[in-house]
């Protein structure tokens, strides 16, 4: 007898419909799968016949062949253990309604029949919204990050046998709901804020004006000096998550299998932090079925790279593209996938291998030969995609116990929102929102200079030999800082103010 049962691939962070066809015949018993299934599929036969025994129902000693079409699309991961499984149940008549024809089952099975979460159940229930079916049987883990979808019914099942009950009619299972509005608030609260910084106030200022502009930053200090727990506190002053864009970051986690267990949807702005040692794929995401890398998972949010100098140049390197186009696209045999990689560029490093080469109280035993070559490990393609350098200077004592409350991150961020909202309106027209990305055509038609702005960028460029690449970066920055004050013409003390945000266009590191 022939079963065809609805089930869902993932294919980047998008989902595909994919039709589960048992056939069961006499002959010599055997299992075999077809339609392209990667080994965890191939692993399923020996979890479903024990799935089906310990269920309670008889496994057929017959010649079972199953086909997952279409079969042109790379299949991989273990969530067509259960719809193989229902199909299997259908073409023996152990399940003799058709109401299994309205649903689509994914899961992972294990020996005794319960069902193990699995990895994308958000873009599924998202691909299937726009189509006929769309009742989801999906694991009970999985269920919130389903039901956040709607038009989708998404019910929460914990074994096969529960599953049985629901489409034989005998039990009845609700599908899962929630309050997206509630959810949204809840799960959009950070936990650390701006206020627990003590001093580093024009740090502070500089990592205002890079939210409100969207530039990339790199902060240079000594150890100790703050760079992380700054960089930690960047997203609390960035605007609130949209739903669209709490939904995009959610759809990349839950197909990385990141996705908090019954937590359903991101809500704050993503923040990774990976180590040195990370090699290229896992950064920009790949391997023999590409999965989202850290620039993908810190889409809509920001990527923090702590120590820059001690990453592998290739991976620094391989970094260039996605930062400017805000996608990454991956090529590997088993095909081609985009992913979003939207994300804030947040460096912190040394000013010298030892450290200490601008701190007040330990003296620097570097030469300037190994200066100059620690700091050439960044290369110039790569500075040129970060808009600003800020200096970070150990605290001293009177700062580290001063008592006087500090600005909370909630009042920096509704000054951030507003200039970000001028930007969004100015360009609404273009293809892009932030000052960060102005092209040197645009950089010219809105970064527009009063007259004594205009003589003190020329006397920069002279007397501190500005570059043509640091002309155009701090005019970007220098609309920002404009845009934060609600002013439509750049003024003298925007620009004095940008020209101090390129300590490294001022050679003075060197």
């Amino acid at each position: 007898m022939l079963a065809k049962v609805s089930s869902a691939s993932v294919v980047g962070i998008d989902a595909c419909k994919v039709t589960v066809e048992v056939d069961i015949s006499n002959g010599i018993p055997s299992f075999s799968i077809v339609g392209l299934p990667d080994t965890a599929i191939k692993e399923s036969r020996d979890r479903i016949r024990s799935a089906i025994k310990n269920s309670g129902f008889e496994f057929p000693t017959k010649r079972i062949t199953v086909n997952l079409a279409p079969a042109d699309i790379k299949k991989e991961g273990a969530g067509f253990d259960l719809p193989i499984a229902v199909a299997i149940l259908v073409a023996t008549d152990i399940l003799q309604n058709n109401a299994y024809k309205e649903y689509i089952f994914c899961g992972e099975l294990s020996l005794n029949g319960e069902i193990k979460p699995i990895k994308g159940a958000l873009p599924i229930a998202l691909g299937f919204s726009r189509g006929t079916l769309r009742k989801l049987i999906l694991p009970y883990e999985n269920s919130a990050e389903a039901s956040i979808v709607e038009k989708v019914e998404a019910y929460p099942v914990r074994d096969l046998k529960e599953v049985l009950d629901l489409l034989s009619g005998a039990a009845l299972i609700a599908p899962h709901t929630c309050d997206i509005d509630a959810l949204f608030k809840k799960n959009s609260r950070y936990r650390v804020d701006f206020s627990d910084v003590k001093g580093q106030e024009h740090v502070k200022r500089g990592l205002e004006i890079a939210a409100a502009g969207s530039h990339n930053i790199l902060m240079i200090g000594p150890p100790g000096s703050g760079k992380s727990m700054l960089a930690k506190r960047l997203p609390t002053i960035l605007s609130e998550m949209s739903f669209d864009e709490a939904l995009e970051t959610s759809k990349i986690h839950s197909v990385a299998g990141l996705l908090p267990p019954r937590k359903g949807l991101i809500a704050v702005r993503p923040f990774r932090t990976p180590h040195h040692t990370i090699s290229d794929c896992a950064l920009t995401g790949g391997g023999a079925y590409p999965n989202p890398g850290e620039i993908s998972l810190a889409h809509n949010g920001v990527l923090f790279l702590d120590e820059l100098p001690e990453f592998k140049r290739s991976v620094l390197e391989v970094m260039r593209q996605p930062l400017e186009d805000q996608t990454i696209t991956i090529s590997r045999v088993a095909g081609t996938l985009t992913y979003p990689a939207r994300c804030m560029l947040v460096a912190a490093m040394n000013p010298c291998p030892c450290g200490f080469f601008t701190d007040p109280k330990k003296e620097c035993r570097c030469t300037p030969t190994q200066i100059q070559k620690y700091l050439s490990k960044i290369s110039g393609p790569l500075l040129d995609r970060i808009d600003i350098h800020l200096e970070v200077p150990r605290l001293n004592y009177e700062q580290l116990t001063r008592r006087s409350a500090s600005e909370k991150s909630q009042e920096i961020k509704k000054r951030v929102e507003k200039a970000r909202k001028i930007q969004q309106d100015r360009y609404q027209k273009s293809s892009f929102s932030f000052n960060a990305f102005l092209e040197p055509k645009e950089v010219e038609e809105y970064c527009q200079l009063n007259a004594e702005a205009n003589e003190l960028l020329k006397m920069a460029i002279l007397e501190l030999g500005l570059s043509a690449r640091a002309y155009d970066k701090v005019l970007r920055i220098a609309r920002t800082i404009a845009d934060l004050e609600a002013k439509e013409t750049i003024e003298a003390a925007h620009i004095s103010e940008a020209i101090g945000y390129r300590s490294l266009d001022r050679n003075l590191w060197a």
